[in-house]
């Protein structure tokens, strides 16, 4: 493991955040684990980026149509089939970086269990940036595509959160959701869509506030963890071989922007 650490004081509260090679490992208030630890049931990941694509492809054949070419994709990206590297570590953030080169072949990690497909590519250049802080009472999150204009890319966040009371619920401006209703969903995740906070009520309370997104999705097959995911499409709203119908396309300044903040309330 290679961790970095980022410490912070906001009045009498101390915050702690760890990072295994962009990877958020942990975040802590005055001792408070809030992210689900490596390891333990759910899930092998505590995040991970969904990039460029969300959603499976397997009834597509693995395709994806893009302007330039047909992309070779499966679950979830290529994105998180290659490592970060940290670009600058200081004491108020981390960044992190991803460089990919069009075309460049890379080894798909649900082959050959999961998957016939032996690697994944993209015929798009890009540089995908995540960047840690704090501010005020809250982690930043920030995530920056560098791309030509006009390459198409849906984006998700992929955290995962401990759970430990009994009947947790996600919270929205519009419903409230158990944690019973997300594990009947499945594998498709639940979706709540078209809003840029939800508040994940459990033994504390963590409010997820996002710019650049437009929905999030809920997913768990376990008790102990909740992965509740900003994406800018939901992969299930049309058939996989229409899945290219969500994509956004970076604008001609070459850059997009997209950020997520984890602000833990207090009962006082």
């Amino acid at each position: 493991m290679s961790i970095q650490v980022l410490r912070h004081v906001y009045g009498d509260r101390h915050f702690e955040m760890r990072s295994d090679r962009g990877e958020l490992v942990s975040f802590t208030v005055d001792g408070f684990e809030y992210m689900h630890q490596k390891g333990s049931p759910g899930w092998k990941n505590a995040d991970t980026e969904m990039f460029p694509s969300i959603g499976p492809l397997k009834e597509a054949n693995y395709r994806i149509k893009t302007p330039k070419d047909e992309a070779v994709l499966d679950q979830h990206g290529l994105l998180r089939e290659f490592e970060y590297d940290l670009v600058s570590n200081t004491s108020k953030s981390l960044v992190y970086i991803k460089d990919y080169r069009a075309y460049t072949e890379l080894s798909n990690s649900k082959y050959p269990e999961n998957s016939p497909e032996t690697v994944q590519k993209w015929p798009y250049d890009f540089r995908f940036l995540k960047k840690f802080s704090f501010s005020k009472s809250s982690l930043r999150i920030d995530f920056e595509i560098i791309a030509e204009a006009n390459m198409p890319f849906m984006l998700g966040y992929h955290p995962a959160f401990k759970l430990r009371s009994a009947s947790p619920v996600v919270h929205s401006k519009n419903e409230e959701v158990s944690l019973n209703e997300i594990l009947e969903v499945g594998s498709r995740a639940y979706l709540i869509e078209n809003t840029n906070r939800v508040v994940l009520s459990d033994e504390k309370k963590l409010q997820l506030t996002t710019e650049g997104f437009n929905h999030f999705m809920c997913w768990t097959e376990v008790n102990n963890m909740l992965c509740i995911e900003p994406i800018t499409f939901y992969p299930y709203a049309v058939k996989q071989k229409d899945l290219h119908l969500g994509f956004e396309h970076i604008p001609n300044r070459n850059a997009r922007q997209f950020s997520l903040e984890l602000k833990p309330i207090t009962s006082d």
